[in-house]
């Protein structure tokens, strides 16, 4: 057979496949979740419930005998095409025309009157009929030239688009008509500009000698401050390491790592164990100093030590890559033409750390602004928009419409921020590194400078190793709280007691059960989200198709989100049919994978840059496919990559709080929920027990992802004790 013989018969067995897939999913799999009320069909497919008298499943059970017709005709044909098209929307329309409690409008209930019985969310059949139409839908457009003819990429586009408009964009659109929605459930703008305009959102009593300002200027104030100390700390540290000759700069690296597989919550109950009205440097102060002991650790001042503490290990790995990526003959060249040290750092190395000091504080404002495990241990009257956004949803007054409102503005100030930063960077070019000869010596940091920075860190460094202490020790005493320093393991036996009998192992600790589903979900999401992250770069980077800008700002849109308004989001998007999913462990699966993927297209298109296309090309001209081209030639290259996203997912997942507060259940609890749990109940040493325990699981994790995925193997020569050898 000739190569495009078989690419053909390779393309007929892909559609026999998607329509085969369709007819299970009509004929044979559960329509819905469960039956709806008064249902008693022979089979609960699609089929069966038309034929029982849901007239409106019938256009998409006549689908399928009009793809086959038209499919076997010419595939390719706009006919094909416009059929799968229609054939899709139907599904998503008839999903939300018919409710719980009925019809959407009321001329359904006259056509179809089995419509006021309601039905309940997709089921197996739902959910893969809709992947056999986007399956179809991605074959034709190949067919027709999408992603040049190839089929796998073709299919990658259009699946990756679809989760995103259910994941992304449906939430926020869904959550945006929710801050809409008056007390009585109908749509009204009046109970919407009243929250909006409310007091409590915007007043500015704090800073005109009052005692409280509002939401809005709380959460405003106290995300300036951590972006701008962190970015600030983050900043000294990195140029400590770089333009300095410390010893110790891996130690610094080391400590780097340690906020970033911390769980929520233990550093603010850290902080209290050092500084609360009974903590350790109080009490110390009171006795040396006989200073009455106060609450002064609860509110800004106490959520802004924790928040620096937190972020500041981020905004140093990101300066530390700008600064390492100066190209140092810049410098050189100033100095030769006579400018000192100083002037040189103000006039070249500055204007080139803006782009890394203004990633570095955008991140950390967004990050301080989704906080939430910070302000619900250390807020005490200081409210933030991410616990009133939680405690409009958990409290007794269950308020989604406040929840949406006040969601939609937190949404609104990250995108003011990701603005704000695109306008102070403007068009200049910061590019440094050439393919030229890169021969200079980076200059070092400046004496006056170098003070100024050890000045900042040394007291930074303290602070973080005293928190740290009070972590390691605190789960292994009796009462880290009161001071009680009695060594004991009874906090790890309640938390993780368990027995070897005649049936194997039976767990008995209390927080057995969130473990592992953290474990579980963590360990589900993290693959989906490298494959989901890696694919999207690789389509971003080598494949060219319609609307290819559109795709990557959509890709790169749940990163601006912050993770408080994800959880709202999908509450209100899935609570109910046609995707009600809420409280199952799928949707805590896919609230991680798109709340990270952007980390993972972002380490994949790094790595892709470094990578010719030649190799990829060469694949496909001996007749690969792209599938193909991805497994045997693309992933190898890019294991950095993959393992970097691997691991951040990982941690993400094991540490999350503020999206997924919203989505835990009894069920499917996760180790976040159960620490909070304990900190609200004030069992600190049980809570910071756990938290001990999951940071050496995510440290052991890692270690085994490291190992699983490998190290790239470059056929590079190597020198080993003065001889140049091949690389293994």
């Amino acid at each position: 057979m000739t190569p495009d013989e078989i690419r053909a018969s390779r393309a007929a067995r892909e559609k026999l496949a998607w329509l085969v897939l369709l007819a299970l999913a009509v004929l044979v799999l559960p329509w819905h979740q469960s039956l709806p009320t008064g249902s008693t069909p022979l089979f609960p497919s699609a089929l069966g419930l038309a034929a029982e008298g849901r007239g409106w499943l019938w256009p998409v059970v006549l689908a399928l005998p009009l793809l086959v017709w038209a499919g076997f005709r010419d595939a390719s044909s706009r006919l094909f095409l416009n059929i799968v098209l229609a054939g899709f929307a139907i599904l998503v329309l008839q999903g939300f025309a018919v409710g719980l409690r009925g019809p959407a409008f009321d001329v359904l209930a006259t056509v179809f009157p089995a419509a006021a019985q309601g039905q309940t969310g997709f089921g197996w059949g739902g959910f893969v009929a809709g992947l056999a139409f986007l399956g179809l839908i991605a074959h034709s457009l190949a067919l027709r030239g999408f992603c040049r003819g190839d089929r796998f990429s073709a299919t990658a586009v259009v699946f990756i688009v679809a989760l995103l408009g259910l994941f992304v964009f449906f939430p926020i659109l869904k959550l945006s008509m929710a801050a809409f929605v008056g007390p009585d459930g109908e749509l009204a703008f009046g109970p919407f500009i009243g929250r909006v305009l409310a007091p409590e959102i915007w007043r500015l009593d704090c800073l005109t000698g009052g005692r409280r300002c509002g939401v809005v200027i709380n959460s405003l104030m106290l995300g300036i401050l951590a972006a701008t100390i962190s970015t600030a700390l983050g900043l000294a540290l990195a140029l400590i390491v770089a333009r300095t000759s410390f010893r110790f700069k891996q130690t610094l690296r080391a400590l780097s790592i340690l906020p970033i597989i911390t769980p929520p919550f233990v550093v603010g109950v850290a902080i209290i164990v050092l500084f609360g009205r009974t903590g350790l440097l109080t009490q110390f102060g009171a006795d040396v100093f006989d200073v009455r002991p106060t609450r002064w650790v609860y509110g800004l001042t106490g959520i802004l030590m924790a928040q620096v503490l937190a972020f500041t290990p981020i905004t140093f790995l990101v300066l530390l890559g700008t600064v390492e990526a100066i190209n140092p003959t810049l410098e050189e060249a100033s100095q030769t033409l006579g400018a000192g040290p100083v002037k040189t750092f103000f006039k070249i190395t500055w204007p080139l750390l803006r782009p890394g000091i203004a990633a570095a504080f955008l991140l950390a404002f967004i990050e301080s602004l989704a906080d939430f495990g910070n302000p619900i241990v250390l807020g005490g009257g200081y409210e933030v928009l991410s616990t009133r956004i939680f405690f409009a949803v958990a409290g007794a007054r269950y308020d989604l419409g406040h929840a949406a409102t006040l969601a939609m503005l937190l949404l609104s100030l990250t995108l003011i921020a990701f603005w704000l930063q695109s306008r102070w960077l403007g068009r200049k070019s910061y590019v440094t590194v050439t393919g030229k000869s890169d021969a200079g010596l980076a200059s070092t940091l400046p004496f006056g400078l170098k003070g100024v920075a050890w000045a900042v860190v040394i007291p930074f460094v303290i602070f973080t190793l005293g928190v740290y202490a009070v972590v390691l020790v605190g789960g292994f005493v009796h009462d880290i709280g009161r001071w009680d320093l009695t060594p004991t393991i009874a906090h790890l036996r309640t938390a993780f007691a368990f027995e070897v009998g005649t049936a194997g192992f039976e767990f008995y600790g209390s927080a057995w059960n969130s473990m592992k589903t953290t474990l579980l979900v963590s360990a589900i999401a993290a693959p989906l989200t490298t494959a989901v992250g890696i694919m999207t770069a690789w389509l971003v980077a080598r494949q060219d198709f319609a609307g290819k800008n559109a795709f990557e700002f959509g890709t790169m849109l749940s990163f601006a989100i912050p993770g408080t308004v994800v959880g709202v989001s999908y509450v209100a998007a899935f609570n109910v049919p046609p995707v009600d999913i809420t409280g199952t462990a799928a949707i805590l699966v896919i609230c991680f994978v798109f709340r990270n993927m952007p980390v993972g297209m972002r380490a994949g298109l790094a790595a892709f840059a470094q990578i010719d296309r030649s190799m990829e090309e060469a694949s496909q001209t001996m007749g690969a496919g792209g599938g193909v081209t991805l497994r045997r030639i693309v992933l190898p290259l890019v294991k950095p990559a993959v393992f970097t996203a691997l691991v951040y997912s990982f941690v993400t997942a094991m540490t999350a709080v503020s999206a997924v507060i919203f989505l835990v259940s009894a069920r499917h609890n996760m180790a976040t929920a159960y620490i909070m749990g304990r900190v609200e109940a004030g069992e600190y040493a049980l809570a910071i027990t756990y938290s001990t325990v999951l940071m050496i699981v995510m440290i052991v994790c890692i270690v085994l992802i490291q190992l699983l995925v490998g190290a790239r193997k470059l056929g590079r020569r190597r020198e080993f004790q003065g001889q140049i050898t091949p690389a293994e």
